[in-house]
């Protein structure tokens, strides 16, 4: 299981022409299909009177929810070329939309497909791409006596604080990597007294 994954920060766009056909290219950050139906919605609006507006993406850490849509161009030949493109770069969490304005030509099926991963490949090389990880929470529990204990785990860890609160009982709330989680829960419980929830 991984604990990190690619993904880009911020919308960047590209363009590309065919046969007279412009294909226009825009790419998003997204957390889940709410925001892709958001997203979707607003360049539908935006590009009424394009031909087609076509798109794909990936969501999930573990790349494992996805769709590609063709929006009446021929099957495979939008969607499947914008999704070959994520795919590719190994990215997550985003959305590719292709607007295209059909300049009168035909293109083919090849052409098509080609048309489409071009323009997804001019839209994610403006992309900042970002490795991000999968986090954990960790909570602690333990009575003030403990504190500096605890707090010599945290500082050799060195996971995000989230939250902490010391008073007689004391709580203190950390951000770290799945993959060290269970070594941080560890570590926490074997100081006596202390009580750890992971989620």
């Amino acid at each position: 299981m991984t604990d990190s994954y690619l993904t880009i920060t911020a919308p960047c766009k590209g363009e590309y022409s065919e046969k007279r056909s412009k294909f226009l290219a825009f790419a998003f950050h997204v957390e889940n299909t709410d925001e892709v139906k958001q997203w979707v919605g607003q360049y539908e609006r935006e590009y009424y009177d394009a031909r087609h507006v076509c798109y794909a993406y990936v969501l999930g850490h573990q790349r494992d929810q996805f769709r590609a849509v063709d929006n009446g161009e021929p099957s495979g030949t939008a969607g499947k070329p914008i999704l070959g493109q994520l795919n590719k770069r190994e990215l997550t969490n985003t959305l590719v939309i292709v607007v295209r304005y059909f300049g009168g030509i035909k293109l083919g099926t090849s052409g098509l497909q080609n048309a489409y991963k071009q323009a997804t490949i001019m839209a994610l090389d403006e992309a900042n791409v970002e490795e991000r990880t999968v986090d954990s929470k960790v909570t602690a529990r333990f009575e003030y006596p403990l504190m500096n204990e605890v707090m010599r785990v945290v500082k050799e860890m060195n996971p995000r604080v989230l939250s902490q609160q010391f008073e007689m009982t004391c709580q203190i709330v950390l951000q770290i990597r799945q993959s060290e989680a269970s070594l941080l829960q560890t570590r926490l419980e074997q100081i006596r007294g202390v009580a750890v929830e992971t989620a």
